[in-house]
C-alpha cells in the first residue's frame, strides 16, 4: 500500500469513530502517473468528490469503466464499491475531498447517476470550472491550516461545488452562452454591444443573437437591461443614492432611457418604487 493510501485509510478510520459528524474529512491535490490505484470493494462510510484538472483518471463501478478528463467532476456516494486510478499512458491531475454530506447537501444532490451511487458530470463552462477548482483549493488550504471555523469554511466550499453541479444539470446551457452571460454580469456597468459579446465568445453577432435567445428566452441586450434594472431596484431599496446616480452606477448612460426602462419593468418611477419599498407595501 502506498503512502497516499495509508494517509487516507488512517483519516477515514478516524472519521468512522465520529458518528453524526458532517463536513470535510480529508482533501488533497494529487498528480499521479499510471499504476496509481485505490480499491474499495465494500465502498466507504463517507462520500468522495473529485475534479480532474488535466490528464485522465478512471473509475470502475458496477462492472463498468468510466474515464474522467479535464473538467469532469465525479461523486461517489457512501457504500458504493469502487476502484479508481490512473490508466496506462496517462497522468491524472486531480483534486479531491472525502466528506460526509449535510442534510441540505442530500436534498441538493439530485444528480443523474451513471451507476447507483456514482455521478460523473462534465462541466463545460470555463467559468464554472474555475469556481469549482478554486473551491477545492480553499478546501485543501483550510483543512490543512485548521484555523477556527475551518470546518464551516470547508463545508461551505463543498456546498458551493454541489450547487454549481446542480445548477449545471438543471439548466444545461451551451458553453458559449454561459460565457456570454458571465461577460454581461462582469461588465454590466460598462457600455456593451452585441458585437462585443459575440467577439468575446467567438461567434458572429447574428449567430450569438439566435443562440442566446433560443437558450435563454430573451435577446442579449434585454438580458443586460434586466440585470441592470434588478440591481437598480436593489440600490433604490438599500441605499440613499439618487436615482440619477444609481442609473449611472448600473450602466445606463442616459437617465431618461433608464427612467423609461424602469417604468416598463416595475410600472412606477424609481422615486415611487423607493417610497413604496420604504412603506413596505410594494410588490417585487
Amino acid at each position: 500500500m502506498d503512502a497516499h493510501s495509508l494517509i487516507k485509510r488512517s483519516a477515514l478510520k478516524r472519521s468512522a469513530k465520529s458518528p453524526g459528524r458532517q463536513g470535510v474529512l480529508l482533501a488533497d491535490h494529487y498528480i499521479e502517473a499510471e499504476g496509481y490505484w485505490t480499491r474499495r470493494p465494500e465502498g466507504m462510510s463517507d462520500w468522495l468528490i473529485t475534479y480532474t484538472v488535466s490528464g485522465e483518471g478512471e473509475f470502475r463501478i458496477g462492472g463498468r469503466t468510466f474515464r474522467c478528463r479535464g473538467g469532469d467532476v465525479c461523486l461517489l456516494k457512501a457504500d458504493t464499491p469502487h476502484e479508481y486510478g490512473t490508466p496506462a499512458g496517462q497522468i491524472w491531475d486531480v483534486v479531491w475531498a472525502h466528506f460526509i454530506p449535510s442534510p441540505n447537501d442530500l436534498k441538493r444532490v439530485q444528480l443523474p447517476e451513471l451507476e447507483p451511487g456514482f455521478v460523473l458530470q462534465t462541466v463545460e463552462s470555463s467559468f464554472a470550472r474555475k469556481r469549482i477548482y478554486r473551491a477545492f483549493q480553499r478546501i485543501i488550504f483550510d483543512a490543512r491550516q485548521m484555523k477556527p471555523f475551518w470546518e464551516e469554511l470547508c463545508q461551505g466550499a463543498i456546498e458551493e461545488i454541489l450547487l454549481l453541479l446542480a445548477q449545471h444539470a438543471s439548466v444545461p446551457l451551451d458553453p458559449r452562452i454561459e460565457k456570454a452571460l458571465a461577460y454581461l454580469t462582469e461588465r454590466m456597468t460598462e457600455p456593451i454591444t452585441v458585437a462585443q459579446v459575440a467577439a468575446f465568445v467567438g461567434l458572429s453577432p447574428s449567430r450569438l443573437a439566435h443562440l442566446f435567445k433560443r437558450q435563454t428566452g430573451e435577446p442579449v441586450l434585454e438580458t443586460l437591461n434586466r440585470m441592470r434594472l434588478r440591481q437598480a431596484a436593489l440600490l433604490l431599496q438599500h441605499t440613499h443614492s439618487s436615482a440619477a446616480e444609481i442609473a449611472l452606477d448600473v450602466g445606463f448612460q442616459n437617465y431618461n432611457h433608464f427612467l423609461n426602462q424602469f417604468k416598463g419593468a416595475y410600472g412606477v418611477t424609481p422615486s415611487a418604487f423607493r417610497k413604496s419599498r420604504l412603506r413596505g407595501d410594494g410588490r417585487s
